[in-house]
């Protein structure tokens, strides 16, 4: 029998169907990119710096931030290599690392929507309580469970991955996105991809399922109350926008791998890089604009910068 050896280094072929119009992608992703930077950098240094906005809500906000500029930092400047100078190689190593890193960065995307659908619901069902509740002491209870069932099932899913034997060595994506590698595999990958959609149900779903209830019991008590009614809508409303966007692109992404339909293959690559991007320049958009306090200091913020650039003689 032939022995086959399993390949350890790959080439990351995203977007060659566009052939010489390749390059052209590094000017959207660039922007995209330095907006992403930008505008979570500036996010967090507002809610850092001024004092009124050490509230719980801002400091989840500020963590979705710190969150959104890592997550482009892991694979966004190796896209934008490969487009300008055609560097495609990636090592089984550093492809599992940035596997893990990419995956279990995004998973938080959603997981601080829980935190903050959480916070809500303190806020407007139980408001004699909500300073209490949301004591760094007594939330720890709420952050310390999905931070350890975000870790094991990255683990999990990119352990199993990196036990595989490769048959083939292209892998059609811009970064090591899992089922993208594990389709490259010479046997069977069903226990991969039943980690794969364990860590889809157990993380975003459950996320979306969660919030999805706290936002009824939140409704169910803005109805009986008027009082609060106009400021829990205001904020739960952008919190809907935030995760619909987020889940379509990522159900989207996950489901392309699985259900074999007549998407091209740079359409599921586009979908793949979106739900990670897209949401680190929507998001600190969003919150910047609709929440009240914050878009009082960005603006004051960005004034005065913009006085102290005007005074500096060049």
């Amino acid at each position: 029998m032939k022995n086959i050896s399993s390949h350890k280094h790959f080439i990351l072929v995203g977007f060659e169907e566009l052939g010489a119009l390749r390059p052209v992608l590094f000017v959207p992703f660039f922007l995209m990119f330095i907006v992403a930077l930008a505008a979570n950098s500036l996010l967090m240094y507002v809610v850092f710096s001024h004092r009124s906005l050490h509230q719980p809500m801002s400091i989840l906000i500020a963590g979705m931030a710190c969150v959104e500029v890592c997550l482009p930092v892991f694979f966004v400047p190796n896209m934008l290599l490969s487009f300008l100078f055609d560097w495609k190689g990636i090592s089984l190593t550093g492809c599992l690392t940035q596997m893990h890193l990419i995956h279990f960065f995004g998973a938080f995307q959603t997981t601080f929507l829980v935190w903050m659908a959480l916070d809500r619901y303190f806020a407007i069902c139980t408001p004699l309580s909500y300073h209490e509740l949301m004591a760094l002491q007594r939330f720890l209870k709420f952050i310390v469970p999905l931070v350890v069932r975000n870790g094991l099932l990255i683990t999990l899913f990119v352990s199993l991955a990196g036990r595989l034997s490769f048959c083939r060595d292209v892998i059609n994506h811009c970064f090591c996105e899992h089922m993208a590698l594990v389709e490259l595999a010479c046997g069977s990958t069903a226990i991969n991809s039943l980690a794969g959609l364990m860590a889809v149900f157990f993380i975003p779903v459950f996320d979306f399922l969660f919030i999805a209830a706290s936002y009824i019991v939140i409704f169910s008590s803005v109805l009986k109350s008027s009082s609060s009614g106009n400021k829990a809508l205001h904020t739960c409303v952008t919190h809907i926008i935030v995760l619909t966007l987020s889940l379509t692109l990522a159900l989207i992404a996950f489901l392309s791998y699985r259900v074999r339909t007549g998407l091209p293959a740079a359409v599921r690559v586009f979908f793949s890089t979106m739900y990670l991007l897209f949401p680190s320049c929507f998001n600190p958009i969003i919150y910047g604009i609709r929440t009240t306090e914050i878009r009082q200091h960005l603006l004051k913020t960005l004034t005065r910068w913009t006085h102290l650039v005007q005074i500096v003689p060049f």
